[in-house]
């Protein structure tokens, strides 16, 4: 599925999509002393550690283009069928890609295969975002992470007992994927931003426009800010169901 997505929707993806420092810090120490990692899924190579042997792994061509010069080097091949022997890095890690896997246990049991010390996956629980002002606005936005989200539970059984953290959203996320904006609202107007996260390509074009007219409206109005206005200024970091797999192979 992410193939066919990302040769679909990746084009610009990299102009929004840029790597948070703060949740770089966090896939960093979940990546513990690693020298050598695979990154599945890897996309534009956002959250690629520095000062690290990494390969990365990506099934889209559109997605393998925008690489920067000098990042890690890549193949196209899908986490389910990964091309390297057992144990051949210390570390593998999957960031915001499980979902667009055909089978995550299936990829998840090759990145442990793969894999000699550790595997970290960075993932969603859908469930935080019932309580959210998303909800107001795109509640098929909602039910479409619940859909396409594999439960977390169900993740950490693959991975044969991992650890699960809570990665709170921070305040001005330079990722703008489309959680992440909780505290902009009025970027989700753009379409170029909306581009880079895939919820916007599945919601029907109806549910789309009518939820940001809504918000439109509105943000023009005062309304928003009257209800959620603390979200700018007073939130230094937003729980809305990212969380950090870490399983510990040796």
């Amino acid at each position: 599925m992410a193939e066919a997505i990302y040769n679909r929707i990746g084009i610009g993806y990299r102009d929004v999509r840029r790597p948070d420092p703060r949740i770089a810090a966090r896939v960093e120490k979940a990546l513990g002393s690693a020298r050598s990692v695979l990154n599945v899924g890897a996309g534009t190579g956002s959250y690629e550690p520095a000062g690290r042997e990494v390969m990365a792994v990506e099934p889209s061509e559109v997605m393998i283009a925008q690489r920067l010069e000098g990042s890690a080097p890549a193949i196209q091949a899908h986490a389910e069928a990964l091309p390297f022997d057992d144990g051949s890095f210390d570390a593998a890690m999957a960031i915001i890609t499980v979902h667009h896997w055909d089978d995550s246990a299936a990829g998840l049991g090759e990145m442990i295969r793969v894999a000699r010390e550790r595997v970290a996956v960075l993932t969603f629980d859908p469930a935080p975002l019932r309580d959210s002002w998303f909800e107001e606005y795109f509640p098929r936005a909602i039910d479409i992470h619940a859909e396409f989200m594999p439960p977390v539970e169900e993740l950490v059984a693959a991975l044969r007992g991992a650890t699960v953290e809570v990665v709170p959203l921070p305040r001005r996320c330079t990722d703008g994927f489309f959680i992440a904006l909780w505290d902009r609202p009025e970027m989700h107007l753009d379409p170029e931003v909306r581009r880079g996260s895939t919820v916007w390509h599945v919601m029907d074009n109806a549910e789309v426009e009518r939820g940001l007219d809504a918000l439109r409206v509105d943000l023009e109005s005062g309304r928003w800010d009257e209800r959620y206005g603390h979200l700018r200024d007073e939130t230094a970091e937003l729980d809305l169901g990212l969380r950090l797999l870490t399983a510990e192979l040796a």
